[in-house]
């Protein structure tokens, strides 16, 4: 995978985080690793809930900054629409 993206992880104890990166691979597994985030270190592990890929890093960015403001309903919401598109 490549390019910018940005991510939902849902956490062992059932929170949501929101990040950026341009490898979800390797991102992922570096959450796991308990290298990640601070916020993840200790609500492992995460599992990838959702994901939107963009061309460049200003859109990826505006895009995680905007998720992070919705509400955790919302973030559901957001996961089950694109669930429903494929």
């Amino acid at each position: 995978m490549t390019g910018h993206f940005v991510y939902i992880l849902l956490c062992a104890d059932g929170s949501l985080y929101t990040g950026w990166t341009t490898d979800l691979e390797k991102r992922l597994k570096t959450h796991n690793e308990g290298k990640g985030a601070k916020y993840t270190r200790s609500r492992l592990p995460v599992k990838l809930f959702y994901y939107e890929e963009f061309d460049c890093k200003s859109d990826a960015l505006k895009r995680e900054a905007a998720i992070k403001k919705l509400t955790r309903q919302q973030k559901f919401d957001l996961a089950n629409k694109k669930d429903s598109s494929k």
